[in-house]
């Protein structure tokens, strides 16, 4: 805690200043920001940073394993769906991002198994909405090994699958057919810092590509 006390203190006396203006607007006329950012709740994975956003930019969901549940799925509340609800039409971003990660915990437990399920069953239950992500992998990778590169495939195809679920819910289907809402699916690879978006006319992960400028 110490260290969460001291960088505290170094925001509140060093850092604050940069962005004085920008909080006093922030609190005056309330969060704007332009994307629902949906990724794992991994500490190395921050959105703000691999995007160099700025506070009010990313409207930010972190779950574990950041899987997007259907819109018809029963249980508990869900905050991820409840949301992705509020940002799509309160907040009327104009962009979603599903993105996944390399070495990613949550998808090795769902392809290897939960070690203790028994003493988890908040997370057994969490990780069971992404079965079908199982079965795409025992049926379409079984010439791939149980290493990283089975991973990878696998939380890459988590990623589409939970893009396909994004697609459950009226209110983002209601908009991505008005063409007033874009979804994507990126994959972020830890050790290198790379972004990989997905392509469907390549029908895969490919490098992220800085947009081109308009003539």
């Amino acid at each position: 805690m110490q260290r969460l006390f001291e960088g505290v203190h170094r925001f509140q006396t060093e850092k604050f200043g940069k962005y004085k203006s920008l909080f006093r607007k922030l609190s005056k006329n309330g969060q704007n920001p332009h994307t629902l950012f949906i990724t794992c709740c991994d500490s190395r994975v921050l959105a703000e940073l691999i995007t160099q956003s700025q506070p009010g930019d990313l409207f930010v969901v972190k779950n574990i394993g950041n899987i997007v549940p259907p819109a018809d799925a029963t249980g508990s509340p869900n905050s991820t769906a409840a949301a992705i609800e509020f940002a799509v039409q309160n907040l009327e971003v104009n962009d979603i991002v599903v993105c996944g990660h390399s070495q990613c915990g949550a998808i090795t437990a769902l392809i290897e198994g939960i070690k203790n399920p028994s003493a988890m069953p908040h997370l057994t239950e969490w990780l069971s909405l992404a079965a079908p992500v199982q079965k795409v992998i025992a049926t379409n990778y079984s010439h791939l090994s149980h290493g990283e590169e089975l991973l990878d495939a696998a939380a890459e195809e988590n990623v589409l699958f939970s893009l396909e679920n994004l697609h459950t819910y009226p209110s983002v289907q209601d908009r991505f057919e008005k063409g007033t809402l874009h979804i994507h699916g990126w994959f972020f690879k830890i050790a290198t810092g790379e972004l990989f978006a997905y392509d469907p006319a390549q029908t895969q992960f490919v490098p992220l590509q800085k947009p081109e400028t308009a003539a």
